[in-house]
């Protein structure tokens, strides 16, 4: 026997407006059940797991233990920028000069995640 994974649960002061956010990263709609005032909202994702927001008390107080990592559709820094523009906050460059690595992000509660290279960013440099 195994066990599935059902979602990536996430803490935070406010479920439904971190969802809204990571909806718009994720291009992903949220469950028709979600709303203002909502102390679990959910991004349905295409595939796998759903990212489930859970609103607690307590904020953030460590770095993140686990995070997420995205590949974008687009370049990868074509996709920093369309982040930075909904709200993420840059936090740690480690992207190459020869176009390897990837840059840190935080979405508005300071949940740190990667971006990664894209598919085509990393056709381009052969690896």
């Amino acid at each position: 026997m195994v066990s599935v994974l059902q979602n990536v649960a996430i803490d935070c002061a406010d479920a439904y407006e971190l969802a809204r956010f990571w909806s718009g990263v994720t291009g992903r709609p949220l469950h028709p059940d979600d709303g203002p005032g909502v102390r679990e909202a959910q991004v349905l994702l295409a595939q796998g797991p759903v990212l489930h927001f859970n609103q607690v008390p307590e904020g953030r107080t460590v770095k993140n233990r686990i995070h997420l990592c995205l590949r974008p559709e687009t370049s990868r820094d074509q996709e920093v920028d369309r982040l930075l523009r909904l709200g993420a906050a840059f936090v740690a460059d480690h992207r190459n000069p020869d176009g390897s690595g990837w840059a840190v992000l935080a979405d508005p509660e300071g949940n740190e995640f990667c971006v990664l290279r894209s598919e085509s960013d990393r056709a381009s440099c052969g690896t």
